[in-house]
């Protein structure tokens, strides 16, 4: 298939700038995935959807201030940093803008001094491994020094952080939000639980590979980037007991859906593990775990509505965000829902 058998016309003015002030209150559109049929809603009404003994599955990764703003020890010149991803240790693979300024060896000081980073390794896509030095806890220095990483399409100030985060989010590590996630309030939560319906926890923490484009015309030349996952036993035992009754699993967003797929067997049941996983999912790929799939509305030629292709047919899809584009709703990682079921 070719990369632009996934394209579709967005106004630019349908981006989703800013979050709604009460999260719930998105709009939710139907699909059916063995029809094609579409209903609007309003996203607290995904209740409806879920029946006693379903299981919910949520990431409950958390987005770390990963954007830092230092200056290059010697010549005191502005470096931009974005933490990728953890190695071990204080070790980090991060973006460096500008990249001519950051060779091997360069130190870079954030916080007039309180974090210092040295260059000391240059990796494929010319991304730059640094090694930290701190006194104290690295977190909290982020947390004092870092801001959040917006995707590149959001251009408006996040003026709370926390909008940023799910309401569920506890292991920190990543770049980005898991955006599907963003429309559940705590209050919609216990009613869920109150209906009967589980709710499991994955990690994955999303990198921001997840907003690359697709830079090959066959999307099976595409080379998909790497995401830590994990997934602990009480959680596998919640999925497989409603897989063992009868019961759907139901993914909250891309990210949670890649985890259960790297780790389903051929029946449909999960493992514990832990992990990086590279699954690119794309249509003719046959899903072993996942039976339904509330998910937001993606870049045009994006990974990610390719997945949502697959589960659901690339025309179903593709006129499914005709209509949302028509009816105005809100695309992207602050915008509307959609439920595939």
């Amino acid at each position: 298939m070719d990369v632009k058998d996934f394209y579709y016309e967005l106004p630019p003015e349908l981006i989703a700038q800013d979050p709604l002030k009460d999260r719930s209150s998105s709009r939710l559109m139907v699909l059916g995935r063995a029809d094609g049929s579409i209903e609007h809603h309003v996203f607290r009404e995904i209740i409806d959807y879920l029946y006693p003994g379903d299981c919910l599955v949520i990431n409950n990764t958390k987005v770390i201030p990963a954007r830092l703003f230092g200056t290059k020890e010697g010549t005191q010149a502005g470096i931009e940093l974005l933490l990728l991803k953890r190695l071990d240790g204080d070790r980090w693979e991060t973006l460096v803008k500008p990249g001519k300024k950051a060779k091997i060896g360069t130190k870079i000081q954030f916080g007039e001094g309180i974090l210092t980073g040295e260059i000391v390794d240059i990796v494929e896509e010319g991304n730059r491994i640094i090694q930290f030095s701190y006194t104290g806890i690295f977190e909290e220095i982020l947390d004092q020094l870092g801001e959040m990483p917006l995707p590149p399409y959001i251009t408006h100030r996040l003026e709370d952080k926390q909008r940023y985060q799910t309401v569920y989010a506890k292991q920190e590590g990543s770049a980005a939000a898991p955006t599907a996630g963003l429309h559940f309030t705590p209050h919609l939560l216990e009613q869920i639980r109150k209906k009967g319906v589980e709710i499991a926890e994955v990690t994955l923490h999303v990198g921001l590979g997840t907003f690359r484009p697709v830079k090959v015309e066959q999307i099976s030349d595409h080379h998909m980037h790497s995401e830590f996952y994990s997934l602990e036993q009480t959680q596998a035992e919640k999925i497989n007991q409603a897989k063992a009754g009868g019961h759907r699993i139901i993914a909250v967003g891309t990210t949670s859906t890649r985890t259960l797929e790297s780790v389903a067997d051929a029946d449909g049941y999960v493992k514990a593990a832990s992990g990086w996983t590279q699954i690119f999912i794309y249509p003719g790929y046959h899903f072993r775990c996942i039976d339904g799939l509330i998910t937001n509305f993606h870049l045009p030629e994006s990974t990610l509505i390719m997945l949502v292709s697959a589960l659901a047919g690339r025309e179903h899809v593709l006129e499914a965000y005709a209509q949302a584009v028509q009816e105005r709703y809100r695309f992207f990682s602050f915008g509307d829902a959609m439920y595939i079921g």
